[in-house]
């Protein structure tokens, strides 16, 4: 589990940020003087990031799906999970609530594993 939420973990905060980035640039393209050079920058930029973004979304999907099934969500919450990278700023809080969610998971984890390996020393003893 502690796995795959380390890679869910940086695709959230990547999806997110581009997303950011490219409804800024999506807003500076229609808000500002037609033809300016501003407008151009944004232009361009614009399909640069929301590409970016759709490619990387695409390994966030598919990574959220298995993580989503490892911990047994409900499919209400993986669509939440997925509905998060198209909402600007979204896939943050939802990144918060993943985590809440998977921690007691990773402690056990981590629990089991210096159980095993206490239990290793002694026996070896």
């Amino acid at each position: 589990m502690k796995k795959l939420f380390n890679l869910y973990r940086p695709l959230a905060y990547i999806v997110g940020v581009l997303l950011l980035l490219g409804t800024i640039f999506l807003i500076g393209k229609y808000a500002v003087t037609d033809g300016s050079s501003l407008q151009h920058f944004c232009s361009t930029w614009d399909r640069l990031v929301f590409t970016g973004h759709g490619f990387i979304y695409i390994v966030y999907v598919i990574v959220a799906f298995v993580l989503s099934r490892h911990a047994g969500w409900t499919l209400r919450f993986l669509a939440v999970l997925l509905i998060a990278g198209l909402v600007p700023g979204l896939i943050f809080w939802v990144e918060r609530l993943v985590e809440e969610r998977v921690q007691p998971w990773i402690k056990e984890e981590a629990e089991a594993a210096q159980m095993s390996s206490g239990k290793g020393a002694v026996n070896g003893s």
